[in-house]
């Protein structure tokens, strides 16, 4: 039956497996609201639509589904453009919809009008488009559906005028077959075994595009070495002894990778924050398997590129090389060693951290999927806190903004009723999206809340002093954040020992709701 095409749009995301949206209602939107409970839809009301966009990652991350996102035109558009822009640098599946003025050049002057908002998101999106019909709006979300299944997962925003949300339209259509990507198979590998078989000492390097669970397995039947990026961390569990972790942006990895005979990069951007230097410092043939074009021409020059997902290259890799002899150029010592080299060079970079990661991660229970912010807790812990599980460390890592940590722990959380779930954040860029634990009260989620606070910006302070400038405005009067915990309805600790943290993280995972545990430099 006909509803107006706000309903009709909840419905055909509830088709299409979308169970929760995060978001805020105004009166530019209110008609998308008309058919979210009518769907069956949980709705999570952010305190910000920053909140709400990096409540759909946080989602879209732990759950692998995209995360849905409704928001009003003008300022709400430009609110969650930065969740967005992180969507974009992590590939992260992301629907954000809003509503848009009927008529905005021949009228000025209108609320929430922008000169064209629809151009300022498609700076930060995948793509940004307009549905002016009911036809278009449902045409442009199963496009975004299909494209998050076959192409590399980045934010999409389509706009609807308001009018058209408002007017009569038919139902949806059913969702269409979804098309079927292409898979590697046995024979499309051979060129990578043909080389491995000539290796003594091949090295993989794994990225966050990786999803396959069967690296370890993979590594271990070939003998061979590995690097992950901070986003591929826990691919191969823990203990594997030939792992060297995610130790890429270490300038002497640029060695180990120069002594490799074979390198094979899979699912890894290897940009500058992964590397943190212009050269991944290979000597010998680069092979790049990823599901980006753009990833396979990039600067690094791979001598093959396999253009396909991650999951079907592992499987095609695995049986292809089932009877193949393991390659024995790598020891475990050497990598033990270097290993317990650059640990060494992070504890003396920012002194006094390692210990404290190392506590917290013992607290923890191995499953716990944590969401982390900028700040240099989470800089240290990155490196040095082995993760048993691929997947389950969030960061922003490309456009690297800070806020990111609480509210993507948020949705992180409704993801994950049942499971642990944490967050680690720093004092400063706690500011930016506090407001949002009175989503996680509201919903009552059992979410410990790690907070860094050095009382200043001082990874900032830190990189001021090595360029001999002065260091100025970087240090912001905090509030008393237990008390403000507490106002919000959380719970909230100040440990003084690190068993006192140890117990406020377990005894965290278990509250009725959230708690706040305040973490400063004195603890040691």
């Amino acid at each position: 039956m006909q509803r107006p095409l706000g309903a009709q749009l909840s419905h055909m995301l509830k088709d299409r497996g979308v169970d929760v949206i995060f978001g805020i209602p105004g009166v530019h939107n209110q008609e998308m609201y008309r058919g979210i409970e009518e769907a069956g839809i949980t709705h999570v009301l952010a305190r910000h639509e920053q909140g709400a966009g990096f409540m759909a990652d946080g989602y879209a991350r732990a759950t692998g589904k995209p995360g849905v996102a409704y928001v009003i035109t003008g300022p709400g558009l430009c609110n969650i453009m930065t969740p967005i822009g992180q969507a974009y640098s992590d590939s992260v599946p992301m629907l954000v919809l809003s509503s848009c003025l009927d008529e905005k050049q021949a009228m000025r002057g209108q609320l929430h009008q922008m000169k064209d908002q629809r151009a300022a998101a498609g700076t930060v999106a995948d793509w940004s488009v307009q549905a002016d019909t009911a036809a278009a709006a449902y045409s442009l979300v199963e496009r975004a559906f299909e494209e998050f299944e076959l192409s590399r997962p980045r934010p999409k925003h389509i706009q609807v005028p308001i009018a058209q949300l408002e007017a009569d339209a038919e139902p949806a259509p059913f969702p269409n077959q979804p098309a079927l990507r292409t898979r590697a198979l046995p024979p499309d590998v051979s060129s990578v075994v043909s080389m491995l078989n000539l290796s003594r000492k091949p090295l993989f390097i794994l990225g966050g595009g990786c999803k396959s669970n069967d690296w370890r397995q993979i590594l271990t039947q070939l003998g061979a070495a590995c690097f992950t990026t901070y986003a591929g961390r826990g691919l191969t569990g823990v203990n594997y002894p030939l792992d060297f972790g995610p130790m890429l942006p270490r300038p002497g990895s640029a060695e180990v990778i120069a002594s490799a005979d074979l390198v094979i990069a899979v699912g890894a951007e290897l940009g500058e924050v992964d590397l943190w230097r212009h050269e991944l410092g290979h000597k010998a043939t680069l092979i790049r398997v990823d599901l980006d074009p753009e990833v396979l021409s990039d600067r690094h020059r791979a001598a093959i590129k396999l253009q396909t997902d991650s999951q079907s290259f592992a499987r095609a890799l695995w049986q292809a090389t089932e009877n193949m002899k393991p390659a024995t150029g790598w020891s475990p010592d050497e990598v033990a060693e270097a290993r317990a080299r650059w640990r060494a060079e992070v504890d003396a970079e920012r002194p006094g951290i390692v210990p404290i990661a190392d506590a917290l991660r013992e607290a923890m229970p191995a499953d716990t999927m944590i969401y982390s912010d900028m700040t240099q807790f989470a800089y240290v812990a990155k490196e040095v806190w082995d993760v048993a599980y691929p997947h389950h460390w969030h960061h922003p890592t490309g456009f690297g903004t800070l806020g990111y940590g609480l509210p993507a722990g948020i949705g992180g959380a409704v993801a994950r009723r049942g499971k642990p779930t944490a967050v680690i954040a720093g004092d400063y860029g706690f500011h930016y999206t506090m407001q949002e634990l009175g989503v996680a009260v509201e919903l009552g989620l059992s979410l410990p809340i790690i907070l860094w606070d050095n009382g200043k910006l001082k990874e900032i302070e830190d990189s001021m002093v090595r360029s001999q400038i002065a260091p100025n405005a970087v240090v912001a009067r905090n509030p008393d954040f237990c008390k403000l915990a507490e106002a919000f309805g959380a719970r909230s600790v100040a440990p003084e020992t690190l068993d006192e943290m140890q117990g406020a993280a377990r005894a965290a995972f278990d509250a009725p709701g959230p708690t706040l545990i305040h973490v400063t430099p004195d603890i040691l």
